[in-house]
């Protein structure tokens, strides 16, 4: 099941279905852009197994420049998506889809820092299941005290955020000179 009304935050257990819903909306999302130049990333909570979240599809689409979303935004709305501008965050493109909502694409710049840390963010959970862990009682908490204020939710959740990207930076560093050594 995906869907979650505007503004309220209601977690679901993690649905094996999350990554066939992702699949299929990044085919619709191929056939209306038809460029071979984007990245399709599932990102957010629904891309982590074991994880709960608000049963919304998050998509990350990485483009080479960012001008070239607003040639993408006409297709996207062709396919039921709203177009929301930058949606207080600059550098990105952003849409969502349903009613109750059941989608949301980000649109940036691959390479940018939005694309390389949603992905650190999402690929540290998928491997480590003590974070994964941590990070599902975090949201479990903040659920029950934020549950119609999206808001705080998510603003609550930020530090952990911030410090689980900082913890795969590092990882990825000590990665990187390992190989070197």
């Amino acid at each position: 099941m995906i869907g979650l009304e505007k503004g309220k935050v209601k977690l679901a257990e993690y649905d094996e279905n999350w990554p066939f819903e992702f699949e299929n909306e990044k085919n619709a999302i191929q056939r209306v852009i038809q460029k071979n130049e984007i990245a399709i990333e599932h990102i957010g909570s629904t891309s982590v197994k074991e994880l709960c979240a608000k049963p919304i599809i998050d998509i990350l689409i990485g483009i080479e420049h960012f001008d070239d979303g607003f040639d993408i935004a006409p297709k996207l709305e062709a396919i039921g998506y709203e177009y929301k501008g930058e949606n207080g965050i600059p550098g990105r493109h952003y849409f969502a889809k349903g009613n109750p909502r059941t989608h949301h694409i980000h649109i940036v710049e691959l390479g940018s820092d939005f694309w390389k840390e949603h992905l650190l963010f999402r690929n540290y959970l998928r491997n480590n299941p003590e974070a994964r862990f941590q990070y599902s009682k975090l949201k479990k908490e903040l659920a029950l005290q934020y549950e119609r204020d999206r808001e705080k939710y998510t603003d609550s959740k930020a530090e952990f955020i911030r410090n689980t990207i900082n913890k795969a930076k590092k990882s990825k560093t000590k990665e990187m000179k390992g190989k070197l050594n």
